[in-house]
C-alpha cells in the first residue's frame, strides 16, 4: 500500500510504492480509480490514471493488484462496446446512467449468461494436451468460438467437462493441476505467442476498388492511412470494417471526436453483413475512447484492440483491425511523456515514439497457431494517420510509413472535387503486388495484373500531359495524347470513383472490377487502333458505349459478364475499321 505523493493531470506519483513492478495496475484514492505504474525511482512509482483525477489529493491511498492490464478474453466479446479499458459501455450505462461514474467497474464478459460448451473430439481426461490446443467450441453469434489451452499451459488433463452449458468463469477442464475455464486473461501490451509467421498469399478484399485493384493489401499486412481533416479517413476504414473479408472486425476509435464515434455505434447494429447477410455487429469488437475521454486509456486503447484481435486470430480466423486514428494514440503517449519530463523528440513526441508504433504494427501478421488441430490466423492492421495540416512529414506519419506497406494517401484535392475515395493513385503504393499477383492470375484472371499497370501507366501519363494542358488546353496536344486524357478520365470516374452509400456500388467483387477495367481499356485499345486508320478522334470519343461503360459500376453482379460480352461487340462494331475506311473512301 503506497500514497498519493504527487498529481499532473492524469499522471500522478505515489510514494511507499517499493517492491512494486512497471506495468502493473494500482488503485488509486476511495473510488479505487484505475492507475498503471510507468516508471518506478526508489520508493516513488510514476501511475497513469485511466480516469479522470480531479478531486483526488496528496495522501489519498494507492493500492497494488499485483498484475498488469489485462483484458478478459473469452466468448461474448462479439458485437460488445468497450472503453480503452475494456469496460462495457453498455453495461456502464445500465449501471451508471450516460456519463460514466468515476472508479465504476463492471466485469467485460457476462458472469451470468451461460454457453454452450462441445468438447473436442481429440481432447479427452488423461490425455496429453499443450498450449493452443483447441479444447472444444462454443457458438458465439455466428462464429465458432474455439476454446483454446491458454498459452504456457500444457501436461495431462485431469479434468474435462462434458457437453453443457457454463458461464465464462466456471471451470471446464483441470490441466496438470491448473484450473482451466471458457475464459483467460492476457497482458495487453505482451504479444500473444504463435508457432511461425507464414508469408503473405492471399489479399484483403475490401470492395474498394482502387485498393483491391491498384494498391491491395494481403491478409496480415499493414497499411496506412494518412490525410487532412475531412479527406476521409475514419469513412474510409468505417467501409473497411463494413466490407472486408474478414472473419472477426476489431474498430478502434482511439481520440476521434464524439459525433463520428456516435456514427459508427449507430450505424453498425444496422448494418447487415454482405457475406451472412445478418448483423454486422455479430463479427465486431468495438472499442470507443473519445477524445474527451481520459488520455492515459487513450494509449492503452489501441493495446486492448490488438490483443483481443490476436485471441481471435489464434483460433484461426481472419482479423481485420481499424486503428482510428494512431495520431490521437501519439498525442496521448506525447502529454504522458511530458508530465514525466522526459527529453523530448521531434515536435515534443518522445524519443521511443518509433519503437511504439513499431512494436503495434508488428503483432499484425499471418501466422501458423499454437497447438493442434493445425490453422493458419491473421491479423490485417490498417491505420488512420493524423497529420496537422495534411503535412505527412510529420512524425507519426513518417514512423507509420517506415514499418507499413500500403500507403494509401489522402488528397484534399480529391476530397474538395467530391472524389471518393479521395486516395491520390500518383502518390499511393502497395508493396503487395507481388505476394498477392498468384492468386489474382489463379482467381480472377491471368490478365489482372498486366491490366492494372496499363491503366496506371495511362494514369501516369495522364499527369505528364496535365502541365502542358494547363498552358495551352487539350485541343493542342495530339490526338493519340487527347485519347489518353480520354482514357484517364473514365479509369478515374468510371472505375475509380465509388460511391459508399449506394447500394451496388459501395461494394464490388473482385471479378466485377476486374471486367470493369477490362471493358475500359477495351475501349481504348479498339480506339487506338481507329486512330491508327486515321479516324477522327471527336467521332471515336462520342460513341455510345462509353454512356453504358459509365453506367456499369452500378449494374448488378449478376450476369454482368454476359454484359461487358455483349458491350465488347458492340464496341468492336462501333470502332470497326470498316466504319471509317468508307468515310475517308467517300471523301
Amino acid at each position: 500500500m503506497g500514497e498519493l505523493a504527487r498529481i499532473s493531470g492524469p499522471l500522478i506519483v505515489g510514494k511507499g510504492m517499493k517492491g512494486s513492478t512497471i506495468n502493473e495496475v494500482v488503485k488509486v484514492g476511495d473510488g479505487g480509480l484505475l492507475g498503471e505504474i510507468i516508471a518506478l525511482e526508489g520508493d516513488e512509482a510514476s501511475i497513469q490514471v485511466y480516469e479522470d483525477t480531479s478531486g483526488l489529493k496528496p495522501g489519498d491511498r494507492i493500492e497494488r493488484t499485483g498484475a498488469p492490464l489485462q483484458v478478459e478474453l473469452g466468448p461474448g466479446l462479439l458485437s460488445t462496446v468497450f472503453d480503452g479499458i475494456q469496460r462495457p459501455l453498455y453495461v456502464i450505462r445500465e449501471k451508471s446512467g450516460d456519463f460514466i461514474k468515476r472508479g465504476v467497474y463492471v466485469p467485460p464478459l457476462d458472469r451470468k449468461k451461460k454457453w454452450k460448451f462441445t468438447p473436442s473430439a481429440h481432447a479427452k481426461k488423461g490425455g496429453k494436451t499443450a498450449a493452443g490446443d483447441v479444447l472444444g467450441v462454443v457458438q458465439e453469434m455466428d462464429l465458432e468460438h474455439k476454446v483454446l489451452v491458454p498459452p504456457k499451459f500444457g501436461g495431462k488433463i485431469d479434468k474435462l467437462g462434458g457437453e453443457g452449458e457454463y458461464k465464462v468463469d466456471e471451470e471446464i477442464a483441470v490441466i496438470a493441476g491448473k484450473s482451466v475455464s471458457l475464459m483467460q486473461k492476457w497482458p495487453v501490451r505482451a504479444a500473444r505467442p504463435y508457432k511461425e509467421k507464414k508469408r503473405f498469399e492471399v489479399p484483403l478484399v475490401t470492395g474498394r476498388r482502387i485498393l483491391d485493384t491498384f494498391f491491395p493489401i494481403a491478409k496480415g499486412g499493414t497499411a496506412a492511412i494518412p490525410g487532412g481533416f475531412g479527406t476521409g479517413k475514419t469513412v474510409t476504414q468505417q467501409d473497411l470494417a463494413k466490407y472486408a473479408d474478414a472473419d472477426v472486425i476489431v474498430y478502434i476509435g482511439c481520440g476521434e471526436r464524439g459525433n463520428e464515434m456516435t456514427e459508427v455505434l449507430t450505424q453498425f447494429p444496422e448494418l447487415v453483413d454482405p457475406k451472412t447477410q445478418k448483423p454486422l455487429m455479430n463479427r465486431t469488437v468495438l472499442i470507443a475512447n473519445t477524445s474527451n475521454m481520459p488520455v492515459a486509456a487513450r494509449e492503452a486503447s489501441i493495446y486492448t484492440g490488438i490483443t483481443i484481435a490476436e485471441y481471435y486470430r489464434d483460433m484461426g480466423y481472419d482479423v481485420a483491425l481499424m486503428a482510428d486514428s494512431t495520431s490521437r494514440w501519439a498525442e496521448a503517449m506525447r502529454e504522458i511523456s511530458g508530465r514525466m519530463e522526459e527529453m523530448p523528440g521531434e515536435e515534443g513526441y518522445p524519443a521511443y515514439l518509433g519503437r511504439k508504433l513499431a512494436e503495434f504494427y508488428e503483432r499484425s501478421g499471418r501466422v501458423e497457431c499454437l497447438g493442434s488441430p493445425s490453422r493458419v490466423g491473421s491479423i490485417s492492421v490498417v491505420g488512420a494517420v493524423s497529420p496537422p495540416g495534411g503535412d505527412i512529414s510529420e512524425p507519426v506519419s513518417q514512423g507509420t510509413l517506415r514499418i507499413t506497406k500500403a500507403f494509401w494517401a489522402l488528397d484534399s484535392n480529391l476530397a474538395r472535387r467530391r472524389h471518393y475515395p479521395a486516395i491520390n493513385w500518383l502518390k499511393s503504393y502497395s508493396l503487395y503486388l507481388d505476394d498477392v499477383s498468384d492468386y489474382y492470375a489463379k482467381n480472377v484472371s491471368p490478365e489482372f495484373m498486366p491490366l492494372r499497370a496499363k491503366a496506371m501507366e495511362i494514369l501516369q501519363k495522364e499527369a505528364e500531359l496535365q502541365a502542358i494542358v494547363q498552358l495551352v488546353g487539350p485541343d493542342a496536344l495530339p490526338d493519340r495524347e487527347r485519347l489518353v486524357l480520354d482514357a484517364a478520365k473514365m479509369i478515374r470516374e468510371d472505375f475509380l470513383q465509388q460511391h459508399s452509400f449506394e447500394e451496388i456500388d459501395c461494394y464490388t467483387s473482385l471479378k466485377k472490377q476486374f471486367l470493369l477495367l477490362k471493358i475500359i481499356m477495351h475501349y481504348y485499345d479498339k480506339a487506338n487502333a481507329a486512330l491508327s486508320l486515321d479516324a477522327p478522334l471527336d467521332k471515336i470519343v462520342s460513341i455510345s458505349e462509353k454512356r453504358e461503360i459509365a453506367g456499369l459500376k452500378r449494374a448488378p453482379e449478376q450476369g454482368f459478364d454476359k454484359r461487358i460480352s455483349e458491350l465488347e461487340r458492340s464496341i468492336d462494331a462501333a470502332l470497326a475499321p470498316k466504319n471509317f475506311q468508307k468515310k475517308q473512301a467517300a471523301e
